[in-house]
């Protein structure tokens, strides 16, 4: 038996009257889910546990069965396993995104926080960027790491884990009230502007209509992470495709093997038939039991506000990676079960997460005979009346772990 997840990143929604008040997932024409759905299982699942924030970091490890409540140290120190950073006991790692503020002659407590990527920034631009910032604010027991786009990590040595705020979180608004309380983190950040806004790769990107990447921004602080082996908990031999370094580092700390995929961005235009092609090689020649493909691009949209551009992530994930994993699948002769879902909302209204429980579609290519009218979408997981509270229990429930 082969296991494969289909992981739409903030995928989920909520009911939108431009839509007729659907949401974009039932909104979009996915008729290869819908397909599945009729002949599997729908229902809801509660990622996020209650007091938890609702991020892609708890969201994604409660999917692949581990217990945030247990498992959560932080979400840099996830990233920070992927990018190779050895870090010490001692050692907390922080998020350093690469945002844009607005361009004004305003104090830096009073810029407004436009843009949490940059317009996707490339990691080759990111990585000038943020070697003019190394340069100039690497002080001692603080360290800068490339990371892929705009994400980026800092570690600090025998740092703190103080509590910092997501900037898709904050988007359009002022950034004052949400600047670190760290006194030494707080003058990186502002200093920051100052060395990036008239960088002249800045200057150049304005120029082409581009965001500047004008700012560092901090978050996701925490220690070290102790994941347990994934092979050692399910029994499977397990592989990560994903473009993002928090997937890839998780994928590290579990043990499983990180496949990369030529073209793979974490945006819009990602290979998705090359991330779903890898998924199924792997599976059929590769000797691997189970892997997680995770896109990005759907989570990205509902940042961006783009209702028209998450409809045609879905629309993608349904026919170019759901579809292409089925038929390579069928086309092989395997038994298989198929698990697609997100981690967690990410509603277009909001442009940042929420803790509401996602729907999860579970296809079992040995029950081919089971038919029903339903199709994947929030409103009908609810009312199949499956749910999953403690989310991290849903993937025993998947792979038949009794």
């Amino acid at each position: 038996m082969k296991y494969v997840v289909v992981l739409g990143d903030g995928m989920a929604d909520e009911p939108i009257e431009e839509l007729g008040g659907k949401t974009p997932l039932a909104y979009a024409k996915t008729p290869m889910m819908d397909e599945l759905a009729a002949h599997g299982e729908i229902g809801l699942a509660a990622t996020i546990p209650a007091g938890m924030k609702p991020g892609s970091d708890t969201a994604n490890l409660a999917v692949l069965g581990y217990n945030p409540r247990l498992y959560y140290t932080g979400r840099s120190p996830l990233e920070a396993l992927s990018i190779g950073v050895d870090m010490a006991d001692a050692d907390v790692a922080i998020r350093c995104n690469l945002v844009t503020v607005s361009d004004d002659n305003l104090p830096y407590e009073q810029k407004t926080i436009i843009d949490h990527s940059s317009s996707e920034i490339s990691t080759a631009d990111a990585a000038i960027l943020l070697e003019a910032v190394r340069k100039k604010l690497e002080w001692e027991g603080y360290h800068f790491y490339v990371g892929t786009s705009y994400r980026h990590l800092l570690i600090w040595n025998h740092g703190k884990t103080v509590d910092l705020t997501p900037p898709h979180d904050i988007l359009e608004r002022k950034i004052g009230e949400y600047l670190p309380t760290d006194s030494k983190l707080l003058e990186m950040q502002k200093r920051s502007y100052d060395i990036l806004n008239n960088h002249p790769l800045n200057v150049e990107r304005a120029a082409k209509g581009l965001n500047k990447a004008n700012s560092v921004w901090f978050w996701g602080a925490g220690t070290r992470p102790f994941l347990s082996s994934f092979a050692e908990k399910t029994g499977k031999k397990g592989a990560m495709i994903s473009a993002v370094d928090l997937l890839k580092g998780i994928a590290v700390g579990a043990g499983m093997q990180n496949i990369e995929v030529e073209g793979a961005n974490g945006g819009l235009n990602t290979n998705y038939e090359g991330k779903a092609g890898a998924a199924v090689s792997a599976l059929t020649e590769g000797g691997y039991d189970f892997v997680y493909i995770h896109l990005e691009a759907p989570d990205e949209m509902g940042h961006q506000g783009s209702l028209e551009r998450k409809i045609k992530a879905i629309e993608y994930l349904d026919e170019r990676v759901v579809r292409v994993v089925k038929e390579g699948l069928d086309r092989a002769g395997e038994e298989y079960r198929i698990l697609v879902m997100p981690d967690h909302p990410t509603p277009i209204s909001k442009r940042t997460h929420t803790t509401t429980p996602v729907p999860y579609l579970i296809y079992d290519s040995r029950n081919k005979d089971i038919q029903s009218s339903q199709s994947y979408n929030e409103k009908e997981a609810k009312a199949s009346g499956n749910y999953f509270s403690e989310g991290y229990r849903l993937m025993d429930h998947y792979l038949e772990i009794k």
